[in-house]
Formats: C-alpha cells, structure tokens, sequence
C-alpha cells in the first residue's frame, strides 16, 4: 500500500496543463520519492524521483526562471 500527500497544484497559463506534486510513501518503509503528475486534457504523465533527482530539478528550474526578466 502507498500514501500519498499533496504537497502542490499548479496551473501552466499558456497550455492549461495541471501539474500536480506529491510525496509517495510505502507503508513497508524504504525512501520517500517526489511524484509529479501532469495533465494535459485527458492524457496524464507521472513519474517518480529521488530526493537527488529532484534536488538537481529544482535547482535547474530556479537557475532558468531567475536569468528571465521579471513580467
């Protein structure tokens, strides 16, 4: 059995696309992973990182949206 626990929902302005975060948890133990699932009309994609993984996404994510001018 798996838990998982929102953490955030986003709306893309441009695309309509739903991404949905959340942290995926086993009850037999083991690491927690970073689920993201997004939804683009009917069709989902999901995929589950590592705390590494999402560290080294996040850090990109920040690199990229702080060398764009401010709207």
């Amino acid at each position: 059995m798996t838990r998982l626990t929102p953490l955030a929902k986003l709306r893309v302005p441009l695309g309509g696309q739903e991404i949905e975060l959340q942290q995926l948890d086993h009850d037999a133990g083991g690491m927690s992973l970073l689920r993201t699932r997004i939804r683009e009309g009917s069709r989902f994609t999901v995929f589950d990182v590592d705390a590494q993984t999402a560290r080294a996404w996040g850090d990109a994510l920040l690199r990229w949206a702080q060398s764009q001018p401010e709207a």
